[in-house]
């Protein structure tokens, strides 16, 4: 028996066993992974890791009550243990008339993963292969000048499966890879020291680029970051590096997330149709890309996704639902639920776009003037309610449209509500991103530095 054959005899059971106890309504969700990392330092072998195992996850209602268990033993004893004890939670929790699986008719009918190209059938790096990755990495962060040592360079590969099964009929699994090469260099001793990193991740190997290289880009981000010094303080042009753009955008994502609006905690509650973005920035979901770790044919509920705009010309075009968000706001599910085996299903967000604009980063330096370039940040304070935003960043001075010096210890501060309407985005789209936004400028934040 292969593995998806197991996870779905594991899922069947569970619903049996959850329809037995005295569910109305059930999902099951079996997981199951193994992952090798290998880390590296000074030239010599520094740390191995092998890690693989089952989670098993049930989901019951009744009645409009819900309750989840999971567990990693696959007896049949402790599959009818779960299934009592969830049945039992569930007719002690509260009522939520909006709880329920999908209807027959919206579910995915076409499961088949393979055209999206999540697993990469060549063999697998052996871990002296891992080994020998991060090695290369490692000397290529110590090639650059300027770097003292390297902090960790690594290297590792895992494979995940997982079934979906629900007593509305539903049943669909997938199997995905993961390659991935880290590396974090030093410059400077003391209290002079400064620290960067570079890092990729991709489900086929053959689309990783050259371990030296990622080792080298983080040996030159952190040697650029020598002597950094706190920046002047007051309101100045802020350029958020692709790096760190995601971020940005991530928090627009999180309050149109379906969760948020129901419960009115979104700085955005009342900003659907509205103009969010500025006018010619469109901010879109596909998760039936080919390659990329994101991508899937069904949600968490098995409704099938759907390439769908977030932001259309600026515009705020929806909310991000599942089932239960989408019946409490009176809407459809955008096919966006994600879950685990020990959660309900929440709505998520997956591999997002940001339209590039036309500038290149360094145009964006040159109409800046002065102002900061942020490569990377720490802490994070943001008002949900009101969208106020205040984080901690490094990254770089600019003087007269051009970099002037490293920076760190220092905060930006400004109204996210604000800060992206003036947003200009450069050309600098990254590719196999889950978050594929340029770098993007902010005018007018607020800089707390010297």
């Amino acid at each position: 028996m292969n593995g998806a054959e197991t996870l779905r005899e594991l899922t069947g059971k569970l619903l049996d066993q959850a329809l037995r106890a005295g569910a109305d309504q059930a999902d099951a969700l079996a997981v199951s992974g193994a992952a090798v990392s290998i880390d590296v330092r000074a030239g010599q072998l520094e740390h191995a890791e092998r890690a693989d195992g089952v989670d098993i996850g049930l989901r019951v209602l009744i009645g409009g009550r819900q309750a989840c268990v999971s567990a990693s033993d696959q007896s049949d004893r402790t599959l009818a243990e779960m299934a009592a004890r969830a049945v039992a939670m569930a007719r002690e929790a509260p009522v939520d008339d909006d709880l329920g699986l999908a209807e027959p008719d919206q579910l995915a009918r076409d499961t088949d993963a393979g055209r999206l190209e999540l697993f990469d059938d060549a063999a697998p790096p052996s871990p002296d292969e891992l080994r020998d990755m991060a090695l290369a990495a490692e000397a290529g962060a110590l090639s650059v000048a300027g770097i003292s040592r390297v902090e960790a360079a690594s290297a590792s590969h895992a494979e995940r499966r997982m079934w979906l099964r629900s007593s509305n009929g539903f049943s669909g699994g997938l199997r995905r890879s993961s390659h991935a090469i880290s590396t974090i260099a030093i410059t400077g001793e003391g209290l002079g020291m400064e620290r960067d990193w570079a890092s990729e991740s991709r489900v086929f190997r053959s689309d990783l680029p050259d371990p030296a290289q990622i080792g080298r880009e983080a040996g030159s981000r952190t040697a650029a970051r020598a002597g950094a010094r706190k920046p002047p303080t007051g309101s100045f042009p802020i350029l958020y590096d692709q790096r760190v753009a995601a971020g940005l955008i991530g928090h627009l994502l999180a309050a149109v997330n379906g969760t948020a609006i129901a419960r009115g905690n979104s700085w955005l509650r009342d900003a659907l149709g509205q103009q969010v973005l500025p006018r010619g920035l469109d901010l879109h979901e596909n998760p039936l890309l080919r390659r990329m770790p994101g991508s899937r044919p069904f949600d968490g509920e098995g409704l099938p996704t759907v390439r769908r705009d977030i932001v259309a010309d600026g515009v705020l075009t929806g909310w991000t639902l599942d089932l239960t968000t989408a019946r409490k706001l009176g809407m459809t599910s955008t096919a966006s639920a994600m879950r685990g085996a020990a959660s309900p299903p929440a709505p998520g967000i997956t591999n997002i776009r940001l339209t590039p604009g036309t500038a290149s980063p360094a145009d964006l330096l040159r109409d800046m003037g002065r102002g900061l370039v942020v490569t990377s940040m720490l802490g994070s304070s943001v008002n949900q309610n009101t969208g106020d935003y205040s984080r901690g960043a490094a990254g770089f001075w600019v003087e007269s449209g051009e970099i002037a010096y490293p920076v760190n210890e220092c905060t930006i501060a400004g109204n996210l509500r604000e800060m992206l309407m003036s947003l200009t985005a450069a050309d600098d789209l990254p590719q196999w991103r889950g978050h594929c936004v340029p770098s993007l400028l902010v005018r007018g934040m607020t800089l707390a530095g010297a």
